[in-house]
């Protein structure tokens, strides 16, 4: 009896020393964590931010409609419960979105039918105290994501960031939290995925952290402390860049590349700026990034480095323009950005030059989004611009709803869901 209570005791003992005084200490991931098969886009589906291929570019947009308003080219319409920012994912015949309420404290991932809009389960994923928010934030800001198996909600508290797991019927499968987090802005990065792990970064001026958990069973496989920033608010994005497997964030004076099995550092560069918000976009060489505040542009890293790479790897720096929330989309070798004054731009991604820009002078939190070749944008005040890619500037179509928009639309066919600070449309020709 006595040696087991030593035993006890020493556990505990050594269970305080490893995790330090916030009790999230650093892990590094032990053998055989992989176990699982990768999460694939099945075709047709738009399961995570940004789209199958992570780079908010839609293949399989057969005829995206180009002409909408508030009495045309709607299909359906539905008020959904709650606010939430967050964008919509298509699974298969099921779609699914993330809304909350503050009074409530209640954060809820809801399943909705894609052919009448309508909601066929509301799961609550966290209920509890919640965290000051900026005004133009919620409590879903962050869009889930799907493994082929699970749905995964980032959610806030009043102290911590965590992950919750979901099955298709709404079943809380498991909950961990991540890392401790206070700030003054709220929570937005999404979910993204590196063979069995899901993977979130936790930025802070607390203590930031970047943090690997597995898919089926929620157990955390790795967590690193990164460097101090103020706070910071990017998804990050997983590429295969430069020949090797890269996890690229943006934020915290730096744009860092990590091994996304292991969580450790391969390179980083000064810059875009302090805050970032906007997730990177990469071709086979090259990332490029977007931020913020209070400086602002838009850079090009080559990111096969290792280490400080600053002096070296930077290919292009772009002017003072660039935009702080809305995140890029590179297709055929040219950058299209807004900023979020609603200065739209082309840049040649080769070497930063612009090669169009025009002033929409609305104020936008979405992304732009390239379906069937063209180019979509919303506002905040419920502006909706179609354009056409390439070298030359041209405005296909200008169409408005009753509300802004802050999410980013998703694609799949002749449809376009769109998530507006109003209602949820299902816009098709």
């Amino acid at each position: 009896m006595k040696n087991a209570c030593l035993a006890v005791v020493g556990v505990l003992l050594v269970g305080y020393l490893l995790a330090g005084t916030d009790g999230f200490p650093d892990i590094k991931p032990a053998k055989g964590w992989d176990t699982l098969s990768p999460a694939i886009a099945e075709k047709g589906d738009w399961p995570w931010w940004r789209g199958p291929n992570s780079d908010h570019v839609v293949s399989q947009a057969t005829h995206p409609p180009t002409v909408w308003g508030a009495d045309s080219g709607i299909q359906w319409k539905v008020t959904l419960p709650g606010i939430g920012h967050s964008s919509p994912i298509l699974c298969g015949n099921k779609i699914y979105v993330t809304s909350g309420d503050l009074n409530q404290g209640a954060i809820w991932l809801l399943c909705v039918d894609p052919d009448s809009g309508e909601v066929i389960w509301k799961s609550e994923v966290y209920q509890g105290a919640v965290a000051k928010l900026h005004k133009d934030n919620s409590l879903a800001s962050s869009t889930p994501a799907f493994d082929g198996e699970r749905i995964f909600v980032p959610y806030q508290t009043d102290k911590a960031v965590g992950v919750a797991a979901l099955n298709q019927k709404g079943k809380l499968l498991w909950r961990t939290v991540l890392a401790p987090y206070t700030t003054v802005q709220g929570y937005s990065a999404s979910p993204v995925f590196y063979k069995s792990l899901v993977i979130l970064p936790v930025e802070a001026k607390e203590g930031s952290r970047m943090v690997a958990v597995h898919r089926s069973t929620g157990k955390v496989v790795w967590r690193n402390t990164m460097r101090k920033v103020k706070e910071s608010y990017a998804t990050p994005l997983v590429a295969h860049v430069a020949g090797r497997d890269q996890l690229l964030l943006a934020g915290g004076e730096s744009t860092r590349g990590y091994n996304p099995a292991t969580g450790a550092k391969l390179w980083e560069c000064e810059g875009p700026s302090t805050y970032c918000g906007a997730t990177p976009v990469a071709d086979k060489e090259s990332v490029y990034v977007s931020g913020g505040y209070p400086k602002r542009a838009l850079m090009a890293i080559r990111a096969d480095g290792s280490g400080d790479v600053t002096a070296t790897h930077v290919t292009w720096k772009s002017d003072k323009k660039a935009g702080y929330v809305p995140s890029p989309v590179l297709y055929e070798g040219l950058i299209y950005a807004v900023n979020d004054q609603g200065l739209m731009r082309c840049y040649d991604a080769a070497d930063g030059q612009v090669q169009w820009e025009e002033p929409l002078k609305k104020p936008f939190y979405s992304s732009p989004v390239i379906a069937g070749g063209l180019i979509y944008l919303f506002d905040r005040k419920g502006l909706g611009i179609v354009m056409k890619t390439g070298r030359k500037k041209k405005i296909v179509a200008s169409n408005t709803l009753p509300a802004g928009v802050f999410a980013s639309p998703v694609f799949k066919g002749e449809r376009m869901y769109l998530r507006t600070l109003g209602d949820f449309y299902c816009i098709g020709r």
